[in-house]
């Protein structure tokens, strides 16, 4: 194996091969990525034997292993059945009319509201994203009779939108959107995708599965079938998502997010108070989450029905009547992992044999099930590229010592 000089930036990426270690405190390893320890050059690591891998989805977690897969010299192709990255790091451009008869566009975060950073490891990873203005630190201001946040009063927010950061991670990688993976063909001479009845021409080493269990259980059944058994019962938990703009003077509201305790609705936000939002004067901005419970109760309602009762429920919470100037409903099938982690002590799972890999959110193991959402496909993502990158090592090793043993018989010979 051949290690070139590290790049600072590598530290986003690469994970030292104990996980528990970076969940809880600095490594040797983290240190040089940091800076902490001297290191000359400015490279990334490489190892002679470089891969071919497929990562399926361009969330969070599909677009870190992208993007520390390919700073280790490996050749990434990334699909996404998505028309962009990001995952539930969503934001979503709605043109609407106003009662002057006048074209509006407004851009709304309907998916995860921000990132917290729990874990050291990930602190470093957004400290160093806050230094290089990929995300901007939130604190908004929490609506009286609110529930707590979870993580104190501050988010960060990816910035110009949402997916930015996950655009960022992907860059340099190929990548293929609006292709959606419905089969995996293993073979002698590698693995191939398949999507709507065609394969895909590339042949990878190994594949990597960043997509909720629902989707991966399918894709496994005939590769790994207690993979597909534990993916086919984890059930993410559901959230119906409203977003719209409301008549009335911007400043009725001295506060930016709320979480009422009671009722349908989980999270509160104010749009226009969000960083790099503008606000326009005589309307308000809301993205309002349904209770997981709520959502799940009313999946497969029509969209109509829940926008009413979602519209009713913010009113409610006002205690005024709201003047709606457009509205609209997502449904987010798999916005968050379950409450118990289907297997508590896996980070990710990953078979060396078949060159395959699982990783996301719905993973549990050290350090992961004391973190939430995007933090924890980070986390989930940084274990399985630990472990597949270590493969490619050993695997660059058992060949030098091959080529060294020949060599050495043939001077005998």
């Amino acid at each position: 194996m051949r290690i070139g000089p590290l790049s600072l930036y590598a530290f986003f990426f690469l994970v030292p091969l104990a996980f528990s270690d970076i969940c809880t405190q600095p490594t040797t390893a983290h240190k040089l990525l940091m800076g902490q320890i001297k290191q000359d050059g400015a490279s990334p690591m490489t190892f002679e034997k470089s891969q071919t891998i497929a990562v399926i989805g361009a969330g969070m977690a599909g677009a870190t292993c992208a993007r520390a897969l390919q700073l280790a010299g490996h050749s990434v192709h990334v699909f996404d059945k998505s028309r962009g990255p990001g995952g539930r790091l969503a934001t979503r451009r709605v043109e609407w009319i106003d009662r002057q008869g006048l074209s509006n566009t407004t851009r709304f975060d309907h998916g995860a509201i921000g990132i917290s950073a729990r874990s050291e490891a990930f602190r470093e990873f957004v400290d160093r994203c806050v230094h290089e203005k990929r995300l901007a630190m939130w604190e908004p201001t929490l609506a009286a009779g609110s529930l707590p946040l979870d993580d104190g009063d501050r988010f960060y927010v990816p910035v110009p939108a949402m997916p930015s950061l996950c655009r960022h991670l992907l860059d340099g990688a190929s990548v293929t959107f609006s292709y959606a993976v419905d089969a995996l063909h293993k073979s002698p001479l590698g693995w191939q995708v398949e999507a709507a009845g065609e394969r895909h021409p590339l042949i990878f080493d190994s594949v990597v599965l960043a997509l909720p269990p629902a989707q991966i259980a399918p894709l496994l059944g005939s590769h790994r079938h207690d993979w597909a058994e534990q993916a086919a019962v984890t059930n993410m938990q559901s959230c119906w998502t409203l977003m719209g703009i409301t008549e009335g003077p911007e400043s009725v509201l001295s506060w930016a997010i709320a979480r009422p305790p009671t009722g349908p609705l989980a999270w509160v936000m104010r749009n226009d108070a969000r960083p790099g939002v503008e606000r326009t004067p005589g309307s308000a901005q809301w993205v309002i989450h349904a209770q997981a419970a709520w959502s799940c109760q009313h999946l497969e309602q029509p969209a109509a029905w829940v926008e009413q009762q979602l519209q009713a429920a913010l009113g409610e919470w006002l205690r005024r009547p709201v003047n709606w100037l457009h509205s609209v409903v997502h449904r987010w099938r798999y916005a968050l992992p379950p409450v118990t982690s289907a297997t508590a002590s896996d980070s990710c799972w990953w078979d060396a044999s078949m060159n395959l890999g699982v990783c996301g959110d719905f993973l549990g193991g050290a350090g992961i099930d004391a973190v939430e959402g995007v933090e924890r496909a980070w986390l989930s993502a940084q274990a399985l590229c630990a472990a597949l990158l270590q493969r490619a090592a050993n695997m660059g090793d058992e060949d030098k010592a091959s080529t060294t043993h020949e060599t050495g018989h043939d001077r005998v010979a």
